[in-house]
């Protein structure tokens, strides 16, 4: 089943209320801004589940662009103070920015999101979170669906090349280690 009819589904059995947090059931901790921005923690919901979702991505996507500045020497990667908490989705993003392969990257993020989705589920299965849940690891697996290998390298080799285009010389070979 697709995340968009999981969805469907879910608001005709939901209550009007616990449907219209289904919107905040994204990957992306900012849903409402057209570019995300982060700098702003998202307002609260009233799921105490997704409020830890949102705040552990937020918290990833902020380690990750201060990871990949201090790896590429820039200053400001990230658009605000990286929260250290919590700990574990700031280790994610160190962990992540350090591996050579970007697919294996993104798969190490994907299933750290997918650990971070089942800790803060909890235990009790009978509740609007395992609703809530599942609808994310749809949206986790339509994403991991999408990976193209041959595809991802040919767009990698040519962003990482207009990157070593756009930059300045300054006496080092750009080539990686």
């Amino acid at each position: 089943m697709s995340s968009a009819a999981f969805r469907e589904l879910c608001k005709t059995a939901l209550s009007p209320a616990d449907a219209a947090l289904l919107d905040f059931c994204v990957l992306d901790p900012d849903p409402v801004s057209a570019e995300p921005v982060y700098g702003e923690a998202p307002a609260a919901t009233s799921s105490a589940f997704l409020n830890k979702w949102r705040h552990w991505e937020r918290t990833l996507r902020l380690n990750l662009a201060r990871y990949r500045a201090q790896r590429l020497k820039r200053e400001g990667g990230a658009p605000a103070d990286p929260p250290e908490d919590p700990a574990d989705a700031t280790a994610t993003a160190k962990a992540a920015v350090s591996m050579e392969s970007p697919l294996e990257a993104e798969l190490f993020l994907d299933k750290s999101r997918w650990d971070a989705i089942e800790a803060f589920q909890g235990l009790d299965y009978f509740n609007r979170n395992t609703i809530y849940a599942y609808l994310l690891k749809l949206l986790l697996m339509e994403r991991r669906s999408l990976f193209r290998i041959e595809e991802g390298v040919r767009e990698y080799q040519g962003l990482y090349a207009s990157i070593l285009a756009a930059r300045p010389d300054d006496g080092e070979s750009g080539e990686p280690k």
